[in-house]
């Protein structure tokens, strides 16, 4: 999250008199003309969205999913394109909800939801995979889930960290790693809506924001 810069001071280019050549009178920092007050923010400024450990575990999924779903999956089998989708759309709104924070805190619920609901439906879809073939489904605390939960606390999270797990496993295990890094996403998720809920509460959106702003601006005194 970027900050605003400090400006040096302009740099003498021969175009301006020289300094004993002025008369007295009030320097620079005083000149009634500017005021020192901040302005108000409208649109706060916001942090790179890939950062947030929400979106780098939807992308893990979706580079998992899309690999899983090719290799594992019979060709022409509709669930590959929907478990793919739902991977992506879960990737890309939470994208999307973090730019359209900056202006629309209504709009970051919205599309943040939305990639909840996705990756439920992929955790369906690895869920019916395990099922449907009589897989053992992982017990929540069981030894492997708790091995993928610590997995799961390294930072940055990229598919690199289950690339070579991904490559040496049977499709029985990688559906429930799947499984565990969902139900990881979905608490981060379900938290970032909780902290989203309780800021609009707090400061409402965009036009809260600019009524606030206004009203600011004109009980400043004029300098």
């Amino acid at each position: 999250m970027s900050g605003n810069g400090n400006h040096g001071g302009k740099a003498n280019d021969g175009s301006s008199p020289p300094r004993e050549s002025r008369g007295p009178g009030p320097s620079h920092s005083s000149h009634p003309s500017h005021n020192s007050q901040p302005q108000p923010s409208i649109i706060p400024p916001r942090g790179d969205p890939r950062t947030l450990l929400s979106f780098q575990k939807a992308e893990v999924l979706y580079d998992f999913t899309y690999r899983f779903a090719h290799r594992f999956l019979q060709k022409g089998d509709r669930t590959i394109d929907q478990m793919i989708q739902a991977a992506r759309s879960g990737k890309k709104n939470i994208l999307e909800g973090s730019k359209a924070g900056r202006t629309s805190r209504e709009m970051e619920i919205k599309l943040t939801n939305v990639a909840r609901a996705s990756l439920e439906e992929l955790l369906d879809d690895y869920l019916d995979y395990l099922r449907a073939r009589d897989h053992v489904i992982w017990e929540k605390d069981s030894r492997e889930a708790n091995y993928v939960r610590h997995l799961g606390r390294r930072t940055p999270q990229t598919f690199e960290l289950y690339r070579e797990i991904f490559d040496t496993r049977p499709p029985e295990v990688l559906a429930n790693i799947a499984i565990c890094l969902l139900h990881q996403t979905h608490f981060l998720l379900d938290r970032q809506l909780l902290r989203l809920e309780k800021d609009f509460l707090a400061e409402g959106g965009l036009r809260e924001r600019m009524t606030r702003a206004r009203l600011q601006v004109r009980k400043t005194p004029p300098g």
